[in-house]
């Protein structure tokens, strides 16, 4: 049987590191409004309903229309390159939207204001056009994250898989890091503080081009799979995997896992920085970056327990005790003065054993051909 790129080392993580870096982008343009929260509520009013309102209609799209399953199966049926094609463009989009809504330009009676300053008078036009950039932002998102996982089941299943997670996942969580650590930086010293939204939205930009170099790669693997028979016609998706993946109970249990662990996660890092800055009367600069050691936490940790999950198992053991650490934490941060720094290093332990242990586990008990499907 020959080899192909992916029995290669060296290119395997390669694609690791361009596709994370895809992931990564995307993490930084969600997070790198949050700790701007204070100016958007002086510039254009936004109330905490307001923001509330514009980091969840992010889900819409996900929750309400069933994008990330409908991502998840035009995944299967489609491949990695023209469903990851389409729905990095979408983010990306949607994100140069979210800029223009809170641009001068657009304050200053630009393209559409007139349009969105017309109905919902309640709603700034700022709010409402930002809303619509977070919505298509969020129609790609996901579903880009469904491909990035599926790419790299595709590249490391039978060898690395957990550490290649855990990898990942620590890469992808290093833009969480940066969006809360400079992106108030760059409000702050840039010549007008949106340029922090701007620059989120030029690096999804660079991260679609980052995606067009790992597509040309996996067309090669896909030939040379192709030229070994090692690409079977029942390798491919049907319909009726579906019946298969959802009466799959081991799934179900670690699809109910990763709502509830997430839930309990990003609301809270969305509101972090201004919690911070309330409870503790931090500045807006400091909340954010004590805000960043969550991150910084799952870049240290999530790689180890990958290879820990690699070399020793106990992928259940860890999320059981994620979850637990979880608790424990968000307990002490609403009742106690515990140093929120040390709180957030503990958080990020949690938030790294977890993911590094779940997220192998589906490419477990799911097959490949629907892997998309159950990642969605």
């Amino acid at each position: 049987m020959g080899k192909t790129l992916k029995d290669k080392p060296m290119f395997r993580w390669l694609m690791l590191l361009l596709i994370a870096s895809v992931q990564a982008a995307n993490y930084y343009f969600y997070d790198a409004i949050s700790p701007l929260k204070r100016l958007l509520e002086e510039n254009f009013h936004f109330t905490n309903t307001d923001f509330g309102l514009f980091v969840s209609v992010y889900s819409i799209p996900n929750i309400f229309l069933l994008m990330c399953i409908w991502g998840g199966i035009i995944l299967d049926r489609l491949g990695i390159r023209r469903t990851g094609f389409l729905f990095v463009i979408l983010m990306t989009i949607g994100a140069f939207i979210t800029a223009y809504g809170a641009s001068e330009q657009f304050s200053n009676g630009g393209p559409f204001y007139g349009l969105f300053a017309s109905f919902l008078p309640d709603y700034s036009p700022q709010l409402k056009m930002m809303l619509l950039g977070r919505f298509f932002f969020g129609l790609g998102a996901e579903t880009s994250i469904v491909v990035v996982s599926k790419v790299i089941v595709k590249w490391f299943k039978g060898k690395e898989l957990a550490m290649a997670f855990g990898l990942k996942i620590g890469i992808a969580r290093s833009g969480s890091w940066a969006a809360f650590y400079f992106s108030p930086i760059i409000a702050q010293n840039a010549g007008h503080w949106t340029f922090a939204i701007w620059f989120a939205a030029i690096l999804l930009a660079i991260a679609l081009l980052f995606f067009l170099v790992y597509s040309i790669f996996d067309f090669r693997v896909d030939r040379q799979l192709k030229e070994t028979n090692r690409l079977q016609d029942s390798d491919k998706f049907h319909l009726n995997d579906l019946v298969k993946l959802v009466t799959n109970r081991s799934f179900i249990f670690v699809t109910l896992l990763c709502m509830t662990f997430y839930s309990a996660v990003f609301p809270f890092q969305s509101f972090a920085p201004d919690f911070f800055l309330n409870k503790f009367g931090v500045s807006q600069a400091m909340s954010g970056k004590i805000a960043s050691v969550l991150s910084i936490g799952t870049v240290i940790f999530t790689p180890l327990v990958g290879l820990l999950v690699d070399k020793k198992g106990r992928s259940a053991s860890l999320m059981i005790l994620g979850s637990l650490m979880l608790v424990a934490i968000h307990l002490s941060f609403a009742f106690t003065y515990i140093s929120p720094v040390f709180l957030m290093v503990m958080l990020g332990i949690a938030f790294s054993l977890v993911p590094a242990a779940m997220w192998p586990s589906v490419a477990k008990i799911v097959e490949e051909k629907r892997i998309g499907s159950a990642y969605g």
